[in-house]
């Protein structure tokens, strides 16, 4: 097994128990130890590790042992491939951890003439200018403080500096910032491209435009740095999902490094001892700026109990572990997860249906509800209108998910009642659909073609009074995972897009988290057939175990 000191440094810190490692650091560690450093094919290249260490610590900061130990990896060389071994670094961390320091000194040090390639752009990719700007701004800040940037008093200085641009001069090499817009940004022709705070980013689309352009530079690189966020299913979740089966050691040949820091509990988040799982930077012995990180740490955990509504943000920021406000969403997002089971052969099954066709100028939804004792399983469909997709800005894929049936795309001007009425009537000729529910809107459009095709329509007067009502049912439906949505991205979605209000007489009603651009259509078709759900039962057609294929 090849070895590096700074690799063997941390890896003895954390075994003699002098700092604390989460379970996706211990398996990054057996996963280093028995899948990479065992191969005969790779070498540290020592001299670049300490020159990249040497001009860090001159320009920039003391490094910490978990930057050397990451650092170490940068230069891991694959002797087969004449490349770095790992091109791509996860680096998910709780807030403070230094991330954008720590990116803007190895961004520096990449446009050096000690990294020694020539034109080795970098791009720095964030969801925002003003997050984009972090790390760039800090090289900019650095340059000018230290005098290394050309002006008419110093026309030999290394680097030419903008406001938008910082090239290098010996290397012609560039880093620029860049937001994260799709239909504007290109890939270009980077060495490296680093993408910033990618929790929020809903899908990898402008991941995948950006890193269109690595691969024309030699030792190409990507990284991807980030605190845990509140957007469900995106491209963080994506990302967590990819390097949790790295480190389960099932795809050897996936060349990501995952510096992965969490608490591995929630319970863990009262012994502040456990802390350092979710950010390195507390690994004793606290440096100055980890002494004052601590303690701001300390005040915010300090009021948690009077503040009960800044946990959530608490436990995600700064504990690297998604935690929600269980009293404003419907369900956890495990338990929506959840709902990702297959689905029982349901044909010939009685079931109720759901629509909800309240905004015929953007969304409606449909479904059927089918129910077997106290497991339901819903099947629904939705409509949205090409021009409301086109001038407004939803971040989900709803194209693809349009591809993949879960939605039509409509053309027309409204959403008529015709594309409603069809898709119950094409369901009529598999299942044994009694009746559709549908809340009180649009009832002058909505009755009479439902007459017209047979199929019979209970309005509700109140929609709202409902919500009360089948609250209790919701909450335990997922909380014992007897919901079953089948692989249905799009359900998901609509179901972590609604919130709680608590009213002041106790009871719940489920409403949007924002107006236009959380949709949540096909959470209340589903309330909606709710409803009647236990009308399902007076049904004798008992479902069979054996009808599902796992």
């Amino acid at each position: 097994m090849i070895r590096n000191k700074y690799v063997d440094e941390y890896i003895q810190q954390w075994r003699e128990g002098k700092i604390v490692f989460n379970q996706e650091r211990i398996d990054l560690i057996e996963y280093l130890e028995n899948d990479v450093l065992t191969l005969s094919t790779v070498h540290f290249e020592e001299d670049k590790i300490e020159k990249c260490i040497k001009f860090i610590e001159k320009w920039y900061f003391s490094t910490q042992p978990f930057q050397r130990f990451i650092i170490a990896f940068l230069f891991l060389i694959d002797d087969v491939e004449d490349t770095p071994y790992f091109t791509e670094f996860a680096l998910f961390m709780g807030r403070g951890a230094g991330k954008n320091g720590f990116i803007s000194a190895i961004s520096d040090f990449f446009t050096t003439p000690i990294h020694g390639i020539k034109k080795y752009d970098i791009s720095i990719v964030a969801n925002s200018e003003e997050q984009a700007k972090t790390s760039f701004n800090e090289i900019y800040d650095v340059l000018l403080e230290n005098k290394r940037n050309k002006t008419g008093e110093r026309p030999k200085a290394p680097y030419e500096v903008s406001k938008t641009e910082i090239k290098n001069r010996s290397t012609g090499s560039i880093i620029r910032y860049n937001t994260s817009n799709t239909k504007t940004k290109d890939g270009g022709r980077e060495g490296c491209v680093i993408f910033d705070e990618i929790a929020i980013y809903e899908t990898a689309d402008m991941v995948n435009v950006k890193r269109g352009g690595l691969g024309k530079v030699p030792h190409d690189r990507t990284f991807y740095i980030s605190t845990d966020g509140f957007v469900r299913e995106g491209f963080m979740d994506q990302m967590k999902e990819r390097i949790l089966e790295v480190l389960k050691r099932n795809n050897p040949n996936d060349r990501i490094f995952p510096f992965y820091c969490k608490l591995d509990d929630p319970k863990e988040v009262d012994d502040e001892r456990m802390w350092e799982k979710s950010n390195p930077m507390l690994h004793p012995p606290l440096t100055g700026y980890a002494r004052n990180l601590k303690r701001k740490i300390k005040e915010e955990y300090n009021v948690l109990h009077i503040n009960r509504s800044n946990k959530p943000e608490f436990m995600t920021k700064r504990m690297n572990l998604p935690e929600v406000d269980e009293e404003k969403v419907v369900a956890p997002w495990e338990e929506i997860l959840a709902t990702n089971k297959p689905l029982p052969n349901l044909e010939n099954k009685a079931c109720i249906g759901g629509l909800d066709y309240a905004l015929v100028r953007d969304f409606a939804s449909v479904g059927l509800l089918f129910r077997d004792n106290d497991e339901y399983y819903w099947l629904t469909h939705s409509f949205i209108r090409r021009e409301f997709l086109e001038t407004t800005h939803l971040e989900p894929p709803i194209e693809q998910w349009a591809d993949d049936g879960l939605l039509t795309i409509v053309d027309d001007d409204v959403i008529d009642i015709s594309y409603i009425v069809n898709w119950f009537i094409q369901q009529q000729s598999k299942y044994h659909l009694t009746k559709v529910i549908s809340d009180n809107f649009r009832t002058d459009i909505v009755r009479r073609p439902f007459e017209e095709a047979g199929i019979p329509l209970e309005v509700i007067k109140n929609p709202t009074a409902i919500h009360g009502l089948l609250a209790p049912r919701i909450d335990t439906m997922f909380a014992k995972k007897q919901i079953t949505f089948g692989n249905n991205p799009l359900m998901r979605w609509f179901t972590n897009n609604v919130a709680v209000k608590m009213q002041p007489d106790g009871s719940k009603k489920y409403i949007k988290k924002d107006e236009v651009r959380r949709k949540t259509d096909g959470f209340h078709a589903m309330l909606h057939a709710l409803y009647r759900a236990d009308e399902i039962l007076e049904y004798d057609q008992p479902f069979i175990m054996a009808d599902i294929s796992f």
